[in-house]
């Protein structure tokens, strides 16, 4: 990792808690503990954090803890149409009996309506969709440990969890920020930290991201795109971003929204 983007990492992780250690910023970016005191006397002097005895803490902390990108508020309403088109598409493919994973976000929210009737055991991080589960079907239920984050709705914790740790799935299903030739893309630390604690634990990746998906970029890359096993997006995917992903093995699920609208369709490309 480049020294500017690990550097970036500490920062957004201090700011996030009141006071962040050392060996949380060694586990969090894989760096050594050397290089990680290293970093924290360089922002120091810039006085972009303040280092305090085994670790460093935010020079300006916020009153409420917050993540990197938009609100779930800003974010719901965007694409929304075809969100809800790419979701019913999503749930069409668990079986009841099923293990599966739904990370935080408002796409995958969006499945919430089509799973009331099935019977499953769902892990998630998104304190809506909890909500709605709970209120609205049957489907079992699992919520991980961590810090609530209020714009996101959504739960985290870069160091996983006794639960999550040992929670088997069949399917995870996850939103992105952005989507390129190097893979899925988050714009916060923490959210990378997390997902990356589950990815391996589902034995298929799904993804659920609109068009508009594969047109914006950020910083970070959470995982390749040889790991997705399906994406599901619009039928406004461009024709170079449909050679980039069949050139990566991964399937392409179409969902028409205004198919879905009337019967719900999806096409396998």
């Amino acid at each position: 990792m480049h020294e500017n983007e690990r550097q970036k990492i500490i920062l957004a992780t201090v700011q996030a808690r009141p006071v962040a250690s050392v060996a949380d910023l060694v586990e969090i970016t894989g760096a050594s503990e050397a290089t990680i005191r290293r970093d924290i006397a360089a922002l120091h002097v810039r006085g972009v954090l303040r280092r305090v005895r085994g670790g460093a803490e935010a020079v300006n902390p916020p009153e409420q803890s917050a993540l990197l990108g938009r609100p779930f508020s800003v974010n719901e309403s965007r694409n929304l149409g075809a969100k809800r088109a790419i979701a019913r598409a999503a749930a069409e493919m668990c079986s009841d009996g099923e293990q599966i994973i739904i990370n935080g976000g408002t796409t995958t929210y969006q499945m919430g309506p089509h799973l009331v009737s099935k019977r499953l055991s769902v892990f998630t991080n998104s304190f809506p969709m909890a909500e709605y589960l709970i209120h609205n079907s049957r489907n079992s239920v699992v919520i991980p440990g961590g810090t609530i984050y209020r714009e996101q709705n959504v739960v985290l914790s870069p160091f996983g969890g006794v639960v999550a740790s040992h929670f088997y799935a069949r399917k995870m299903f996850i939103g992105c920020q952005g989507i390129g030739p190097h893979g899925l893309m988050e714009a916060d630390p923490l959210i990378v930290q997390s997902e990356l604690a589950l990815i391996d634990q589902a034995d298929e990746l799904i993804v659920l991201a609109d068009s508009s998906k594969f047109r914006e970029r950020t910083s970070m890359i959470l995982c390749e795109l040889g790991r997705v096993s399906t994406v599901i997006t619009d039928p406004g995917l461009r024709q170079a971003d449909r050679a980039m992903l069949e050139a990566a093995g991964v399937r392409l699920v179409i969902a028409e929204g205004k198919a879905e609208a009337k019967r719900g369709s999806a096409s396998v490309a």
